[in-house]
C-alpha cells in the first residue's frame, strides 16, 4: 500500500471516532476580558466577551475579601521582616485573581494552591495561624486538608495541577459532584507537570479549572524569556479545551469567567484554562531584590491598575459601598491583622517526633526505626543538658546517642 494511501486510511480511522464530533474549543480573545476598567467604570461591548457583572452582593463580598487579604499580606510581610517567619511569598496586587477564582467554588469543591496563594486559603476559611505554621517552620502544613478541601500549598512548580487532575478524575468516576480548581504561576506553565496535567485533564474530560496567574515573572525571569506565545491561554487550543484571557486585576471578570468554567466542569464539560494577567507588587519572597530585574516605572504603572481601588471606585459610584460599610470592612481587616500578630507572637510547644506522624496511613518498619532513633537522641540530649545543669543523677549520663539504655 502506498504511503499516501496508508496515511489517508489512518486519518479516516481517527476521524471516524468521536474526534470529529468534538466542538471547536473556545478561543481566547485578543484582548483580556474585563467588566470594570482601571478607572472603576463598567466596560461595555466586545471586551466583556459575553460575560456579565456579578450581582452587587457578590461584588461587595469580593471587595471585602480583597481588603482583608491585602491587610493580611502586609501584616505577614512585616512579621517576616521582623524574623517571626522564615519566609513569605506575598500576593499583594494579585488579590483579584485569587479571590475571584476561589469565590467561584462550592463547599464540596477542592482547591489546589501554590506557596504564593495563602490569601486563597484565607478566603476559603483557614485560620491565619494554620496558614502560617509551615512558613514559620512548625509543620509541613498546619491545616486539615479534608476539613477545608484544600491540598497542601505546593512548592514544587505545577505538581499540584496533576494532583487536581487526579482528584477530579476520581471524583468523576465515583459520580461525586466535585470540581477541582488549581492555581499556577506563569513560570509553572513551563514545567512538564503542567503539560501532563493539561493534556490528561482534556483526554479524561476531568472537571478541573486551571487558573494561571501571569504576574510577569518567574522569580526574576520575565515572561518574554519564558514563552513566545501571545498569551498562555492560547495553549488551551492545543489541548482541546476552552481558554480565556482575562484582566487579572478585574475581580468581577475573574469571578464571572471562573464561575462559568466551574459550572461547565460540573455539568460534564471538562477542563478550562484561564489566564489572569496580573502583577505582584511585592518581591518574589522576602529574600529577593526585585530592583535588580524590574524598573520603578513598571511597578508604578501596575499600581495604577490596583484591583482593590478599581472595585472600590465602582462600588462607591454605584452606591453599594458607603463610608460606614467601608470603615466596617477596614476595622475587620485590622482585627484580622491583630489576630495574626498575636498568633505569630506565641511560641508553640512542638514535639519533634510529630515529624513522623501522617507520613503513611500504616507506618512502615523503616519509619518506626527512624522514630525510635530520634527518640533516643532526644532522650540523650535532654539527659546531657540536665547533667550540665546538675539536676539529674549519674544514671542518666550513661545514655549515649543510639543507646537503648
Amino acid at each position: 500500500m502506498a504511503l499516501a494511501s496508508l496515511v489517508a486510511l489512518l486519518h479516516d480511522d481517527i476521524m471516524n471516532d468521536d474526534v470529529a464530533a468534538r466542538a471547536e474549543p473556545v478561543r481566547p480573545t485578543q484582548k483580556p476580558i474585563r467588566l470594570i476598567d482601571e478607572k472603576g467604570v463598567p466596560v461595555e461591548g466586545a471586551e466583556r466577551a459575553g460575560f456579565v457583572l456579578p450581582e452587587p452582593e457578590m461584588l461587595l463580598d469580593l471587595y471585602r475579601g480583597m481588603v482583608l487579604a491585602r491587610r493580611f499580606d502586609v501584616q505577614v510581610t512585616a512579621l517576616t521582616r521582623q524574623g517571626r517567619l522564615a519566609t513569605y511569598p506575598s500576593a499583594f496586587g494579585q488579590e483579584a485573581c485569587e479571590i475571584g477564582a476561589v469565590r467561584s467554588l462550592g463547599e464540596q469543591d477542592w482547591l489546589f494552591p501554590t506557596y504564593r496563594d495563602s490569601i486563597a486559603l484565607l478566603t476559603r476559611g483557614v485560620p491565619p495561624e494554620q496558614i502560617l505554621s509551615s512558613f514559620r517552620g512548625d509543620w509541613h502544613m498546619g491545616f486539615d486538608p479534608y476539613e477545608h478541601r484544600i491540598s497542601p500549598q505546593a512548592t514544587p512548580l505545577a505538581t499540584q495541577a496533576l494532583h487536581a487532575v487526579g482528584l477530579a478524575t476520581a471524583a468523576k468516576l465515583k459520580g461525586d459532584d466535585v470540581v477541582a480548581l488549581t492555581l499556577l504561576g506563569d513560570g509553572a506553565t513551563s514545567e512538564g507537570d503542567a503539560h501532563e496535567a493539561f493534556n490528561f485533564a482534556s483526554v479524561w474530560q476531568a472537571p478541573v479549572v486551571f487558573v494561571v496567574q501571569n504576574n510577569g515573572y518567574a522569580i526574576s525571569v520575565p515572561f518574554a524569556k519564558q514563552s513566545h506565545a501571545r498569551t498562555l491561554a492560547d495553549r488551551a487550543i492545543g489541548y482541546g479545551m476552552p481558554g480565556y484571557f482575562v484582566d487579572g486585576n478585574d475581580v468581577a471578570a475573574m469571578h464571572a469567567v471562573t464561575s462559568a468554567a466551574v459550572q461547565n466542569a460540573r455539568s460534564g464539560g471538562g477542563p478550562t484554562l484561564i489566564e489572569g494577567l496580573t502583577y505582584r507588587i511585592e518581591s518574589h519572597t522576602n529574600s529577593d531584590d526585585p530592583t535588580r530585574y524590574r524598573s520603578k516605572d513598571e511597578v508604578a504603572h501596575w499600581k495604577t491598575l490596583d484591583p482593590v481601588a478599581r472595585l472600590e471606585t465602582y462600588l462607591r459610584a454605584s452606591g453599594a459601598l458607603g463610608d460606614e460599610l467601608r470603615q466596617e470592612i477596614a476595622d475587620a481587616a485590622e482585627e484580622l491583622a491583630g489576630a495574626t500578630r498575636d498568633a505569630m507572637n506565641t511560641n508553640p510547644v512542638l514535639d519533634p517526633l510529630e515529624l513522623f506522624d501522617h507520613v503513611y496511613a500504616a507506618e512502615r518498619p523503616a519509619l518506626r526505626e527512624q522514630r525510635a532513633f530520634l527518640e533516643r537522641e532526644l532522650a540523650a540530649t535532654v539527659s546531657t543538658a540536665s547533667v550540665s545543669s546538675g539536676s539529674v543523677s549519674t544514671a542518666s549520663v550513661s545514655a549515649e546517642p543510639g543507646s537503648t539504655s
